[in-house]
């Protein structure tokens, strides 16, 4: 009898695409996008979020909430990626 070293199924979790999320600035404080794009209800939650760690901006963990960002920036916070693009 043959074992076989690849698991049934898949085990690949499915990857979803950034969410696109369009300011109307040049640039947006990381604290003032978690609200605009939904990712935190109200200021203190946004805040709470950075400093706890829980985002993410390019990659990297960013515990300013007046982080400044601009379009092409990727933003990861709740399990969700977000992109900041220009109106």
């Amino acid at each position: 009898m043959s074992t076989s070293s690849r698991p049934s199924g898949s085990t690949r979790s499915r990857v979803s695409p950034p969410l696109d999320v369009q300011i109307e600035t040049a640039r947006i404080t990381l604290g003032d996008f978690l609200k605009w794009a939904g990712a935190a209800d109200t200021g203190g939650r946004a805040k709470h979020l950075v400093q706890t760690g829980a985002v993410q901006v390019n990659g990297a963990v960013e515990r300013r909430r007046g982080r400044q960002l601009a379009p092409g920036d990727r933003v990861a916070a709740g399990g969700r990626e977000y992109r900041v693009v220009a109106r």
